[in-house]
């Protein structure tokens, strides 16, 4: 983890994963009244999808927390299958309001490829959990 600076309680943090092409950063800012993501890699970073996750005491149990989330995929994208548990997840840890944006992309990706960045995803979220001691003895939260 490479800590970022404290601007007016704005808080940056980054995480990696993975290497080469299937090397994943993970941005967090963390506000004090929300966290905006920035998940980007493989070959070609940009903006394929954007999700805002909004925490809720849940329906079927109103001691647990759920979300409600708005989710705009980029047409011809498939971001939007990995930012939104992501930030779904991020958002019940945290009690937060989370935005995402995810852009990950491999050139004539195999489902390997597209596995391994998944993971690379996941591995960096719980890296963040970790730092901000959310999730604390599971390692495995999918």
């Amino acid at each position: 983890m490479i800590k970022g600076f404290n601007m007016t309680g704005v808080k940056n943090l980054f995480f990696i994963a993975g290497e080469g092409k299937h090397r994943v950063q993970l941005q967090a800012t963390l506000t004090g009244d929300g966290i905006i993501l920035t998940l980007l890699g493989g070959e070609k970073p940009h903006i394929g999808a954007m999700v805002m996750s909004i925490p809720r005491p849940s329906m079927a149990d109103p001691r647990k927390l759920s979300c409600n989330s708005t989710l705009v995929p980029r047409l011809g994208h498939k971001e939007d299958e990995i930012v939104k548990p992501l930030a779904e997840k991020l958002a019940k840890a945290s009690g937060q309001v989370v935005v995402a944006i995810a852009g990950l992309h491999v050139e004539n990706a195999q489902k390997e490829d597209i596995n391994l960045l998944i993971d690379n995803s996941w591995q960096v979220m719980q890296q963040l959990l970790n730092a901000l001691n959310f999730e604390k003895n599971n390692a495995n939260f999918r």
